[in-house]
């Protein structure tokens, strides 16, 4: 089974409700739409949540957030190829995957593609108190293309997005930090999202990012919820 849920942000206790309720096994997969929360310090702390998550029998399949390190400058990643796709993964926490931003993977029957990353808007709180932030947490430009030329490739036709923001035009305004001035917020990978969204046939579009949960169309976002993919 395929199962799909929001941000973590190293806090996996919802895996505990989830193995009560669905008893998965090895053969099924959670994906984590960004801000998984594995590579956010750097250290020990990442270490004991990696311990934890790689301690389930399943799979967790991580979308690339705006709150944590890129696998590709960590250098205890490698790559390899998962569901027709590379992902990126350390050989002691062989169950806990990354997706690389742009690759199209096929889970089942669904054809999908992953694109991470978006706009932390808590930038200058992190810079100013010292908190990790991480200048490559939006899609560079060679993603972007890459992302292009991969839609390109499927004929702009596929079943289900992954991605950790969503289109600019389903923005949740609900849930905008009160007083920030949006303005002053890059909406630069949401807006590029946009343009994707208007181009492309798809079942399903899943995002995480806004800590609510809503649909609207055919697009999903999911926070605390685990849903199976394609519902």
């Amino acid at each position: 089974m395929l199962y799909i849920t929001g941000d973590t942000h190293g806090d996996f206790r919802r895996y505990y409700d989830f193995m009560a309720q669905q008893k998965p096994t090895e053969q099924d997969t959670m994906i984590v739409l960004g801000d998984a929360g594995l590579n956010f310090y750097g250290n020990e702390i990442d270490e004991r949540k990696k311990d934890f998550v790689n301690s389930f029998p399943f799979t967790t399949f991580c979308v690339h957030g705006n709150h944590e390190m890129r696998p590709a400058n960590i250098p205890a990643y490698k790559t390899r190829e998962y569901c027709g796709g590379i992902v990126w993964y350390e050989e002691q926490y062989p169950r806990i995957l990354f997706a690389k931003d742009g690759e199209v993977y096929h889970f089942e029957e669904y054809t999908c593609i992953v694109i991470g990353g978006a706009y932390s808007v808590d930038k200058y709180y992190r810079l100013a108190y010292e908190l990790p932030w991480f200048a490559d947490e939006q899609p560079s430009e060679e993603i972007k293309a890459y992302t292009e030329a991969q839609l390109a490739r499927l004929g702009n036709q596929l079943d289900i997005v992954l991605s950790h923001t969503c289109p600019i035009s389903y923005e949740p305004t609900e849930t905008f930090i009160p007083g920030l001035n949006q303005a002053l917020i890059d909406k630069s990978t949401e807006q590029w999202l946009g343009v994707i969204e208007e181009k492309i046939h798809y079942k399903r579009w899943y995002c995480g990012h806004y800590h609510t949960i809503k649909k609207i169309d055919n697009m999903r976002f999911l926070y605390e919820n685990i849903c199976r993919l394609g519902e």
